[in-house]
């Protein structure tokens, strides 16, 4: 008996109405059993068959059939294991129907032959790829068709889609009979509506708001932007993941009794999004107590280790601080040439003052070594991009905590969807091997832009990167933009691994012309810089690099420009040969408090290595960071300045000193403030600015994604080493704005809006009472 029916070669039939339902698995063995002949007397006759005729098959050969009936000629059989012999044959999954007849001496055996598939497609999808869906089926073409494959396939696509928030999503499969007993497989989809998360809300948090504890889950509400933004999807896979997030989140906070009691995934009466609701028990914040270290072995000195630590008494205690700390005591160990050592933290919890000591026991580990590392998956990125990410070679002893470690350097390379490490047993008990077995994803982008900014007008660029370049870990880049009032080209490459160190080998060249910020002038530059980056401590990085330029100033009107513009453009284009520094801190680098973050930028210019110019050029910046009000409220703070200092008989050009930016002294142009002659700001030699900022929430739907701030600006550039006798002001005069902000979070990326109110200017200041900018941090 067959599952399907003939239909035309344009006509579908649904493969048991699209889902095979336990009733019709029934009555289809039902009728199945029903097409095995025997006599009444089934169970008490016996039957021996001097031949077996086989009919019906077309691909199949007889004596496949007759191995799976099992039944040999001659051979004495009930009517029962004439049962067996047709359930054996069915159940290979090759025939539609199987008829077992007893006919005297002869057995006949009929079957109907499943068709071959000759193509698949799927119709009906717009939001997921052909070849996305396809790569998940295990239905195939020139394979025998299985009405069970084809239905588990559609179940499948069906959960690809419930993975993108398309809960609705439904998927019926279909089969077009052709000639010679094929047909074509069809997956027909009807998409649904993404079932977005409508509310987003907790239960039982105290210390923290509901707005605050939205920012740090993956899963967000639906916004206005809902047609766009796809993390307002429900996915139940993302909720587990904010799950763990969130306890991370209380964890890094002393919150060490945090759990998720439970979440509840509410479906609204429309049937387009979820309620989603977390019901936490935050329990009560833990600081750290007493810390000590002690030691089981005789060559390792505790005192020495203890001054090591970098965990004081009173401090908010955190698991990434412990782990920070048994870091460093491991390495000061491998300074100290002190073999297999296991740092232990042991943790007593004082419930009566709500503190947690924590002491650190230096043990003796396991003799084990590391055998090798064996990298799989990568097909164009070379092993030695991955095997840099370790601190560990084969033969090194074996560290599990350094192995984690490795692994989240391997994932931040950004260039795999999904890199395992694993360590495994070697070809001794006292020997490991480090599996890694990575998915190697895009790294490449090619991108078209337009812009508008009050600075520079429309803008056009175009630009192209890729971060894997020939699979050996180095990125490169080129740019070009246009403007109404400047041109320029970027080219960058970078080797972050020169000599297999953590020594990263960069190489810029550069083009710009511009009218100088909407000056009467004109300017044309061209660098080349190679560096070299390097890290210097655990937060912070140096940079050091050569850069040569040519720079000109040309257009100058002679007739009304300043005579120290007309002096620069006489000169021609100078050449300027330097060496400089950039030494860079940064606390968020190990993110052991989430809630603050302190950035130190100090960097220094020599030029006179041949080249017309010649002077010592010193900037720095310090900014720091809080949140306060239990993390709704970020508190900001900026200082920055710089000092160019001319050598020799040689003076300052315009294009050597310091230009203001609107980004420096909010309310004020680009190029606005500082020395001023013959409606030209010259620049300066000198500048400084303090910036404070406040950011808070509005009050208004978390989904709007729209905050707002409050800054307080004050600087100044100033000086030249040549005022034209005094006929230029070049004093320091103090310029302060203060202003309100508005943060919008878009598809397009976080925009700020800046209205401000200079409280302090002078005669020529150019001023702005608003900006459009991108939002960025210190």
């Amino acid at each position: 008996m067959s599952c399907f029916s003939n239909t035309s070669a344009s006509g579908r039939k649904s493969i048991v109405s699209g889902r095979i339902l336990p009733a019709t698995i029934g009555f289809f063995l039902l009728a199945s059993t029903a097409s095995v002949v025997v006599p009444d007397v089934a169970y008490a006759q016996q039957y021996r068959f001097s031949t077996v005729e086989i009919t019906g098959n077309q691909r199949i050969e007889s004596g496949t059939i007759l191995t799976y009936a099992g039944i040999g000629r001659g051979e004495r059989v009930s009517a029962a294991e004439l049962n067996d012999a047709y359930q054996r044959i069915l159940a290979s999954g090759l025939f539609e129907s199987v008829e077992i007849i007893p006919q005297g001496n002869q057995l006949v055996i009929r079957v109907v032959e499943f068709p071959t598939v000759n193509r698949i497609s799927i119709e009906g999808n717009r939001r997921l790829k052909d070849e996305d869906l396809m790569a998940a089926l295990q239905s195939q073409p020139r394979r025998v068709f299985s009405p069970a494959v084809a239905e588990a396939d559609a179940q499948t696509i069906t959960e690809v889609y419930s993975a993108a928030g398309r809960l609705a999503a439904t998927v019926e499969p279909k089969i077009i009979r052709r000639s010679n007993n094929r047909v074509d497989l069809v997956f027909e989809i009807t998409e649904g509506r993404v079932v977005e998360v409508e509310r987003l809300s907790f239960v039982g948090n105290r210390a923290f708001s509901e707005r605050r504890l939205r920012r740090v889950l993956e899963t967000k509400q639906a916004g206005i932007f809902r047609e766009l933004i796809r993390s307002d999807s429900f996915i139940a896979d993302r909720v587990e993941f904010d799950k763990q997030v969130l306890r991370d989140f209380y964890l890094s906070r002393g919150y060490v009794d945090f759990e998720t009691l439970s979440v509840n995934s509410e479906l609204v009466r429309a049937r387009d999004g979820f309620l989603v609701t977390f019901n936490i028990r935050e329990g009560q914040q833990f600081r750290v107590g007493e810390v000590t270290v002690v030691s089981d072995l005789e060559e390792a000195d505790p005192d020495l280790f203890m001054d090591e630590v970098r965990m004081r008494s009173g401090a908010i205690y955190s698991p990434s601080l412990i782990e920070e700390n048994i870091a460093r005591l491991e390495r000061l160990a491998i300074r100290e040439e002190i073999d297999f050592v296991r740092v232990e933290p042991r943790v007593t919890r004082n419930d009566a003052d709500l503190t947690l000591d924590v002491e650190y026991v230096l043990t003796r580990g396991p003799r084990v070594f590391v055998e090798r590392i064996d990298i799989e998956g990568n097909n164009t990125t070379l092993d030695r991009v991955v095997r840099n990410r370790f601190r560990v070679v084969e033969g090194d002893p074996f560290n599990p905590r350094e192995i984690r470690e490795s692994a989240e350097r391997v994932r931040a390379l950004g260039y795999f969807s999904n890199a395992d490490v694993n360590a495994r047993e070697g070809s001794t008990p006292d020997q490991v091997v480090i599996d890694v077995d990575v998915e190697e994803q895009p790294t490449g982008s090619l991108s078209f832009g337009a812009s508008y900014s009050a600075d520079s007008g429309a803008a056009f660029t175009i630009g192209f990167s890729e971060r894997n370049f020939l699979g050996r870990g180095q990125s490169i880049s080129v740019d070009l933009n246009t403007a109404s009032s400047s041109q320029s080209g970027t080219f960058r490459f970078v080797e972050p691994n020169l000599l297999g160190r953590d020594l990263a080998f960069g190489l810029d060249l550069g083009y710009v012309t511009t009218d100088s910020d909407n000056a009467t002038f004109d300017t044309r530059r061209i660098n080349f810089t190679p560096s070299l980056t390097f890290p210097v401590s655990q937060n912070g990085r140096l940079r050091v690099y050569y850069t040569l330029e040519q720079n000109k100033i040309f257009d100058v009107d002679n007739a009304t420009a300043s005579a120290l513009l007309i002096a620069d453009e006489a000169a021609g284009t100078l050449t300027t040969s330097a060496l400089g520094y950039n030494y860079s801190f940064d606390t968020r680098r190990t993110g052991l408090n989430p809630d603050a973050g302190v950035v130190l930028r100090f960097g220094q210019e020599f030029a006179g290595l041949g080249g017309d110019a010649e002077y010592i050029r010193t900037t720095a910046l310090l900014g720091a960071e809080t949140k306060a009000w239990n993390g709704d409220v970020t508190l900001r703070g900026i200082l920055e300045g710089g000092i160019h200092h001319s050598l020799g008989d040689t003076n300052s050009t315009v294009l050597d000193r310091f230009r203001h930016s609107s980004s420096q002294l909010r309310g004020f142009s680009s190029n606005g403030i500082g020395p001023y002659d013959s409606g030209d700001h010259l620049g300066g030699n000198y500048y400084a600015y303090a910036r404070l900022e406040a950011d808070f929430p509005l009050g208004l739907p978390e989904e709007y994604g729209i905050s707002g701030g409050l800054f307080l600006d004050a600087g100044s550039v100033w000086g030249l080493d040549d005022n034209l006798g005094g006929t230029i002001s070049d004093d320091f005069e103090l310029r302060a704005t203060v202003g309100f902000s508005i943060f919008w979070d878009t598809p397009l990326g976080p925009l700020r809006f800046n209205f401000s109110q200079p409280l302090k200017e002078e005669a020529n200041d150019d001023t702005r009472s608003f900006d459009l900018t991108i939002s960025t941090q210190f």
